[in-house]
């Protein structure tokens, strides 16, 4: 990752941004002047201009970007909007009382260089079929090589974090989520969810559910792609037009199914909704019709079949999650579909 640039001769404002950067984990390269700064403008990710330096810095007329802030130590002056126009800057930042997001912003430098995490959609062909818990074991799978998220967003559903046994984890849930506003960072997101180790859970608290708000949604689902390796997705089987959009932000779309006549019907209504077919995959469940009858019925190809797990409701029922190990029907499941989605096993 390229540091982020800081441009200021104010020694005050340096050492309070030096103290912010260190806090979000990510080491700045800083001008002194306006000749300084070009030098290093393009190439930086991140710039905050001290007000002491943007008069300078805006006559060497610097070439139009985005990711550039002009920042005040206090209340800033009029005349500080006119020139940060000037340098292209997106807004003024006033210290102390934006702390909060210029440490989000710097820490969002370092989310970035993981690139985008995995993002895995799972939805039920019918009711009763298990999606829930095979949401949970993809998340159990992928988490044994690199940080995973699972993300509850059905409503109706058991909880994810009772079907992982996380649901006397502390942390923040849906609940929460949703009275906040502002851009959420990625390092926040992974510190607050519940989690066992490299699995985190992001569901409601027990009782009504908090109806899910659009803009949480949106930001804690850019702030999970950014901050772990695969995200799954718990889907309902009735998508409003939010959900349809966070359908559509999946890299995959995989619906489960049983292979008998009404839940191939069902899956191949739900299937038929979607506009673009190359994005799903179906999940064969328990036995019945073979699984190249299903495909062809359903329109969509079978990733995975998967069998009959013995003592899966009491696992789930003690607390251990759905998946035992890793040779069980589950796990060896979730270690398939993630192998041809391109995840590490």
């Amino acid at each position: 990752m390229t540091s982020p640039l800081f441009v200021t001769r104010d020694d005050a404002l340096l050492d309070e941004l030096l103290r912010l950067a260190a806090a979000a984990g990510v080491t700045p390269e800083v001008a002194h002047d306006g000749t300084a700064a070009l030098r290093a403008w393009s190439e930086a990710p991140f710039v905050l201009v001290g007000t002491d330096l943007a008069p300078e810095v805006a006559k060497t007329s610097p070439p139009r970007r985005d990711g550039v802030h002009v920042v005040a130590w206090g209340p800033s002056q009029h005349d500080v909007y006119r020139t940060a126009l000037a340098v292209g800057a997106e807004n003024v930042a006033e210290l102390p009382g934006s702390e909060d997001w210029v440490v989000e912003a710097l820490t969002d430098l370092g989310d970035d260089s993981r690139g985008r995490g995995l993002t895995i959609g799972v939805m039920g062909g019918s009711g009763g079929v298990g999606a829930t818990t095979f949401a949970c074991a993809l998340g159990q799978m992928a988490a044994r090589s690199g940080p995973s998220v699972v993300v509850d967003l059905d409503p109706l559903g058991p909880g994810i974090d009772r079907v992982l046994g996380l649901e006397s984890c502390e942390g923040v849930r849906w609940d929460e989520l949703c009275q906040t506003t502002g851009r959420l960072s990625a390092r926040a997101l992974r510190e607050a969810l519940p989690r066992s180790s490299r699995l985190a859970v992001l569901t409601w608290n027990a009782g009504p559910h908090t109806t899910l708000q659009a803009f949480a949604v949106r930001e804690a689902l850019s702030a999970a792609q950014r901050g772990h390796d695969v995200v799954v997705l718990d889907l309902p089987r009735v998508l409003d037009p939010l959900l349809e959009e966070v359908g559509a932000r999946c890299d995959r779309l995989l619906v489960v199914t049983s292979p008998t006549v009404a839940g191939v019907a069902s899956a191949t209504r739900l299937c038929a909704a979607f506009p673009d077919p190359r994005r799903l995959g179906l999940v064969v469940r328990g036995s019945g019709a073979d699984p190249g009858d299903v495909a062809r019925v359903v329109g969509v190809p079978v990733v995975a079949h998967l069998p009959h797990q013995r003592g899966l409701a009491e696992a789930i029922d003690l607390g251990l999650g759905p998946v035992r190990s890793r040779r069980g029907p589950l796990g060896r499941t979730g270690l398939h579909v993630l192998a041809q989605l391109g995840a590490a096993a």
